[in-house]
């Protein structure tokens, strides 16, 4: 049977996780959150409406916090995780976006490039150079590598090994799935806003560098 499990990953989110977990439950049964060394009530909030929450003593990044729940996910038997963000930037109702091509996909990105008129002029720039980056290392052509919606199936997961790191796990994995021949797919999906500045814990200068770093080691092949 095929069973799907998410994981959000949080970080001082106390104020919106609880509603996205609510809302993802509504749509899976299986969620897990990880809590990144909050020093908020993230883990409390998200225990409340009913997620499982697991936390790290320590601010340690978005990938490891993912590698985290997938490890937990693989152990248990899933197929495959769906991936979203704590500040309510993504709609879990989106999901359904992410599932229908995941029978045919190692990885799904749900993509905002439709969107990206919405978002601020410095967003804009930034997501649309570095899709063409990534894509270039990849030897893809993709139209939104930056997002955090995605899908993830087992197979990947068990072939390119646990994720760690912070935001430039996400552009690296994308890169090495590209480059093993794994099936990377895209679809377009809905936001609940399209600029999510406000609530990033995105740092422009060092995680771009992380980011670059970690795509041209994905490029010549190791790992990341």
């Amino acid at each position: 049977m095929t069973r799907i499990g998410v994981v959000i990953p949080a970080y001082d989110a106390a104020e919106s996780v609880g509603a996205v977990v609510r809302a993802t439950l509504e749509v899976l049964p299986d969620v897990i959150v990880i809590d990144d060394g909050s020093g908020d009530a993230t883990a409390e909030r998200a225990r409340e409406a009913g997620a499982e929450v697991h936390v790290l003593p320590v601010n340690r990044g978005k990938g490891t916090a993912l590698g985290v729940a997938f490890d937990i996910f693989v152990a248990r038997g899933f197929s495959g995780v769906v991936t979203l963000d704590a500040d309510g930037q993504h709609l879990a109702t989106e999901i359904h976006r992410l599932l229908a091509l995941a029978p045919e996909s190692d990885l799904v990105l749900g993509t905002r490039d439709h969107l990206f008129a919405e978002m601020s002029s410095l967003r804009r720039r930034s997501n649309a150079l570095s899709s063409r980056a990534i894509s270039w290392a990849a030897g893809q052509s993709l139209s939104d590598v930056q997002t955090g919606f995605r899908y993830y199936s087992r197979s990947l997961i068990e072939r390119l090994g646990t994720m760690h790191g912070r935001f430039e796990a996400e552009s690296a994995v994308v890169v090495r799935a590209v480059r093993a021949g794994l099936r990377v797919r895209t679809t377009p999906i809905r936001m609940g806003r399209a600029d999510g500045r406000s609530t990033s814990h995105y740092r422009p200068v060092i995680d771009s560098a992380r980011i670059a770093m970690a795509v041209t080691r994905a490029r010549l092949g190791a790992v990341s």
